[in-house]
């Protein structure tokens, strides 16, 4: 029986960095925005679905989240048929990957988990975390959004300071080596655990 740990963390906190630490010692990783993009690549679950809902939104045989976006910005009703495709898919998608897994520790990293109640189904989580100076300006430093789009998804997630107050685990990422050095901690906590289970 596999320990199922949920990762969670804003935008801009180190995640994915703090996801492959996770790997490097030996815990299998499912990612919820890698799943989607699975969904939405040429020939993925979601794409004919999609195509019957948002023909639009369909480019060169996948879904495109840029015209999709452009689709909800028109017609925010669009969302909740748009979610109620997405959402089963990716629930198959990450069962499957807890059928087939084989290490002792299933790591689950979701940007929006305490957002979808999916913390319920986790035997722990683990927030990642940075003050909100440094979030910032690793999120600007990037070049990808300004800083109105950033405020935009920051608003929709639960601030930080209560997605760590709900957190088993919190993983301070201000450097690698300190990230690292927690998340061996959290592993060896874990292994501990289910060694004595």
């Amino acid at each position: 029986m596999s320990f199922k740990l949920g990762l969670t963390g804003s935008i801009g906190m180190g995640k994915s960095t703090t996801a492959q630490m996770f790997v490097d010692h030996g815990c299998a990783l499912w990612d919820a925005d890698a799943a989607v993009h699975r969904l939405y690549a040429k020939g993925g679950a979601a794409v004919m679905p999609m195509a019957a809902i948002c023909p639009d939104a369909i480019l060169d045989g996948a879904v495109s989240r840029d015209q999709l976006r452009d689709a909800i910005q028109k017609d925010a009703s669009l969302l909740t048929q748009i979610e109620a495709i997405v959402h089963p898919l990716v629930a198959k998608d990450r069962a499957d990957f807890v059928k087939s897994a084989e290490s002792d520790i299933l790591v689950f990293d979701i940007p929006i988990l305490f957002e979808t109640g999916g913390d319920a189904a986790m035997d722990a989580v683990a927030c990642v975390s940075i003050p909100a100076e440094l979030q910032r300006e690793r999120v600007l430093a990037r070049g990808t959004m300004s800083e109105a789009q950033f405020e935009q998804i920051r608003a929709k997630q639960l601030p930080n300071e209560a997605k760590v107050a709900k957190s088993d685990y919190v993983v301070l990422t201000d450097t690698l080596d300190h990230a690292r050095a927690q998340v061996e901690k959290i592993v060896q906590t874990i292994r501990g655990q289910l060694a004595d289970a």
